[in-house]
């Protein structure tokens, strides 16, 4: 446990800013059709275009950072949260990828009023998938399950995976 605790740990540390990078002008063209597109679809979540495009921003920034496909963490972000950012389940889970606060004793500095800010949460729980789907050896079934506490039964998978296609993008 000791070693899955400092991996996860590295792996929030980084406080970099969601910037970015691209290696060639194609590939930056193919983000700014993404960012349009995504933003068209999250405008009535989302109705001010710089928290939305600031969001997204973020969203392609950690799930990239964590080797994650956008698609999904946008569908597990509506599922979880429906884009809210102060969202606070019964259980306690908090903000965009309800990421419980027991993590932010784990891997983080324990403070989890973090977990309402937007980065903090989005690195949270993209780092936490990361890690479950790790564990089940890259199965989303299985993996989702593990995240929402519900591992071997179908209706949260099937829930993410389901909202995780009105994101798709073919740029």
């Amino acid at each position: 446990m000791d070693s899955v605790r400092t991996a996860l740990n590295a792996a929030i540390a980084n406080r970099a800013p969601p910037v970015p990078e691209f290696r060639n002008i194609e590939s930056r063209l193919v983000y700014l059709r993404w960012l349009g597109a995504m933003g068209d679809r999250l405008k009535k979540k989302k109705p001010e275009w710089q928290i939305r495009k600031e969001f997204l921003q973020t969203v392609w920034y950690e799930a990239k950072r964590a080797g994650l496909d956008v698609t999904l963490v946008l569908g597990l972000i509506q599922v979880e949260s429906n884009f809210r950012k102060f969202a606070v389940s019964h259980v306690g889970a908090r903000g965009y990828m309800q990421v419980m606060p027991f993590w932010t004793r784990v891997i983080g500095d324990g403070d989890a009023g973090q977990l309402f800010q937007m980065q903090t949460n989005l690195r949270f729980g993209c780092v936490i998938l990361r890690h479950y789907l790790d564990r089940e050896k890259g199965d989303l079934f299985l993996g989702l399950g593990r995240y929402n506490g519900s591992r071997g039964k179908a209706p949260y998978p099937n829930a993410v995976l389901g909202a995780s296609k009105q994101w798709e993008f073919s740029g």
